[in-house]
């Protein structure tokens, strides 16, 4: 059975759209189950009812005609109660309604599922027997799991508008994804293609169909060459055996038909590029399926085979354009910051990738420029997004592709009313950050990349709240040196001054790799991370504190914070290091001033190591972004899970408010460097708590500086005991908006849908 439904899935998968998939489905079902019905209802939002979408057994004019109610019938009842319903007569449950359409009243037995993606129900899979038949648990086994996984398909389907139609055929489609950068923009798609990925290739027109024939010869040629070669290389290495794969490979690369094939589509018109992915997929989904152990293992030579070709079709083709929309929207499986780097500032308006999450350097940069951006969008079809209108809407995570003419409109308003906000309020930027009443808030600017504008922030903060200094080494071969460290830290504790910049001393691991030093791990953010790398790595972090040190000279406004502190032991080792690089200097006629010291207070362990870390350091720094996640146990960049993590979760803020209340006892400041802090309503709370300092990215400033401005401290202290009452994260967002609207603030926060 278990080969059976491996099977079945690999032809459900590889189905070239959402009809095929369903026809496959219930037959290969059918077939394995050995009975006489295999049904599939989808669940129709707009009626609130299941329709029959596809049958083999019953009659076919009853498709897209039977439409049930939840709650009424049998499958109506299975999709209500969400769980599977076995019955060896059908006929006389109560719940049983007969359709004259269908012919079921032949079938006795019936075995519905639900059909279930991330708690939505989707819709049921049916089967039934004409002879009363009991299916036994392994029957029903099979058939939940076949459900569990249509429901990835369906939900992709229903997702990217691929429902009873071609994807994207004209249609508006929607794909959800994870929030890094606020904002809204309008725009059209451009797609960046990464090498050598057949699943990523575009549709172009070519205009030249004999250019591209000859293209693909020549790669094909170049690939027999390289393959050739690479035997010779290897031949007194390797087995006969093993060696007989590199005939296996040009016998695949001589045979005229593969060739013919591709040069086939490229007459259809499709380019050389676009026409190999196709016909490539086309011959890996049919090897995989078959029911051979050879033929199948053979898929994966075609794949590679078709990726080398590939390759060379790809050495004249820019995976960036030449030029750019004026609007442009780039959207790619994996955006890096150099192709960021090769859009004009201008034209660029916002960005899209299937991978990447809200912490990754790409995140980073985009937060620091004001472009809206979402990331981990993994439905998104590429190949036929390129030129398409879209919608980008960088605050709820979504992409809206050929946009319905009624939302187009309303995010034009959408757009225009935050341009004429952003306006609005310029004007007192330069304004003290004080509440009505007299209660100072600091604001400090979380800065680390060439972009921030030091010139113009400065008369508008409080100092810099986190410097990232991991951004230099991000975009760097190699570790840099202690004298382009020192150069790089000075430029930003000069443009600052006299105000305090608050340098984070390097935070890697989790998301952010550095390519010449890689951290593979099955679960980076519980792995080695922050100050476990630079402990473990004391020559790295000396000759950072060495440069910060030197830097910091004759400007005294050097403050060092230590990431991903875990227990009291890890500060006691990072503060014996800066002591010694004290001493070092010293020692070489450089005398340097020991700065203040903080710790990240983002691991919850250290929420209940206050005062034992009071002891040894000057100021705590939340890291709200990653104590949430720690604390709600919530991988924010999983789409599957993102929709949990909710920095106003109760648990959270009640550990927010506990810390703030302990650095009070203390007598330690205390600051919050996370996205909480630019949310005008969590500032409010914070401000509420007792935080001394928020920091957030600068875009971040004028909405958080307006609330603070509008709101006095004594009716802050009463939205949070108000809010701290509270039992859950939608009640907590509901109260916000609420208080916001009654004192007319709702404009300062994030549209509503």
């Amino acid at each position: 059975m278990l080969e059976v439904l491996r099977r079945v899935i690999q032809e459900v998968n590889g189905a070239r759209n959402l009809d095929a998939a369903l026809s496959t489905m219930v037959r290969r079902i059918r077939k394995a189950m050995q009975t006489d019905v295999c049904s599939f209802y989808l669940y129709d939002k707009e009626l609130e009812s299941l329709v029959l979408m596809e049958t083999i057994g019953l009659r076919t004019q009853a498709v897209g005609r039977v439409v049930l109610p939840i709650g009424e019938g049998l499958v109506g009842l299975v999709a209500k109660r969400s769980e599977p319903l076995n019955l060896e007569d059908a006929q006389i449950h109560p719940q049983f309604r007969y359709f004259e359409a269908t012919g079921e009243e032949r079938y006795s037995s019936f075995l519905g599922v639900p059909i279930i993606h991330q708690r939505l129900m989707l819709g049921v899979l049916v089967v039934q027997q004409a002879e009363k038949r009991r299916y036994d648990d392994e029957d029903e086994a099979f058939l939940v799991t076949m459900a569990a996984q249509l429901a990835g398909v369906l939900a992709h389907a229903l997702a990217t508008g691929n429902l009873l139609r071609p994807a994207l055929a004209g249609g508006q489609a929607m794909f959800k994804g994870v929030p890094a950068s606020p904002g809204m923009a309008m725009g059209e798609a451009v797609v960046i293609t990464p090498p050598s990925d057949l699943n990523s290739v575009p549709d172009l027109i070519p205009s030249d169909q004999d250019y591209e024939v000859a293209r693909l010869k020549e790669a094909i040629g170049k690939t027999r060459s390289e393959i050739r070669a690479a035997a010779e290389r290897l031949a007194s290495r390797i087995s006969a055996q093993e060696l007989a794969l590199f005939d296996v490979y040009q016998q695949m690369l001589g045979e005229a038909a593969l060739a013919d094939e591709v040069e086939k589509r490229i007459r259809e018109g499709q380019w050389a590029p676009g026409a190999l992915a196709d016909v490539v997929r086309r011959h890996v989904q049919y090897l995989e399926r078959v029911d051979d152990n050879y033929l199948r293992e053979r898929a994966a030579d075609i794949r590679d085979l078709g990726r080398r070709v590939l390759a060379h079709l790809q050495e004249d083709t820019p995976s960036t354009p030449e030029t750019y929309p004026d609007n442009a929207i780039l959207v790619g499986d994996e955006i890096s910051v150099a192709m960021l780097g090769e859009v004009p500032r201008d034209k660029l308006k916002g960005l899209v990738s299937v991978r990447g999450s809200s912490t990754s350097h790409v995140a980073i940069v985009a937060r620091a420029m004001g472009i809206p951006t979402v990331l981990g969008m993994v439905d998104l079809p590429l190949p036929r997004l390129g030129g398409a209108p879209v919608v980008l809407d960088g605050h709820r995570g979504r992409l809206f592709v050929r946009p319905a003419p009624e939302l187009k409109a309303r995010y034009e308003s959408l757009i225009a009313e935050e341009i004429a906000l952003s306006e609005l309020l310029e004007h007192e930027q330069d304004l003290p950050s004080a509440t009505p009443d007299g209660h100072d808030m600091p604001l400090m600017v979380n800065t680390g990349l060439a972009v921030d504008a030091t010139a113009l922030l400065k008369s508008r903060i409080g100092g810099v709240g986190l410097y990232r200094t991991e951004v230099p080494f991000m975009i760097t071969e190699r570790f840099p040196g202690e004298k382009e460290q020192t150069k790089l830290y000075r430029d930003q504790l000069e443009g600052f001054a006299p105000l305090p910049v608050v340098m984070r001393t390097l935070d890697i691991g989790g998301d952010k790799d550095l390519p010449y030093f890689p951290i593979e791990e099955a679960n980076p953010f519980l792995g080695w991370r922050g100050m476990r790398v630079t402990l473990d790595h004391p020559e790295v972090l000396m000759v950072q504190l060495r440069a910060m040190l030197k830097a910091s000279i004759d400007l005294d406004n050097l403050y060092v914070l230590f990431p991903m502190i875990t227990n009291v032991e890890e500060v006691d080792e990072a503060l014996r290091l800066l002591d010694r690089a004290i001493l070092e200097l010293g020692e070489e006629g450089i005398t340097v001033v020991r700065p203040k010291v903080g710790v990240m207070i983002e691991v919850p362990a250290t929420i209940y190591q206050m005062d034992a870390l009071a002891k040894r350091v000057d100021f705590f720094s939340v890291g709200s972004n990653d104590l949430t996640q720690y604390l709600l146990a919530v991988d924010r960049n999983n789409p599957r899970v993102s929709s949990l993590y909710d920095a106003l979760h109760p648990a959270l803020l009640g550990a927010l408010l506990e810390l703030a209340t302990d650095a009070t006892r203390l007598n330690k400041p205390i600051s919050l460097c996370g996205e909480l802090a630019g949310d005008p309503a969590g500032a409010l709370l914070l401000m509420a708590m007792g935080f001394t300092s928020l920091s957030m990215n600068a875009p971040s400033l004028p909405k958080v500086r307006a609330a603070i401005r509008r709101v006095p401290f004594s009716d802050a202290q009463q939205l949070l005991k108000e809010v701290m009452e509270l039992d859950t994260p939608a009640q907590v967002h509901a109260h916000l908006e609420q208080r916001l609207d009654e004192w007319q603030l709702s404009h300062l926060m994030p549209p509503r849908d």
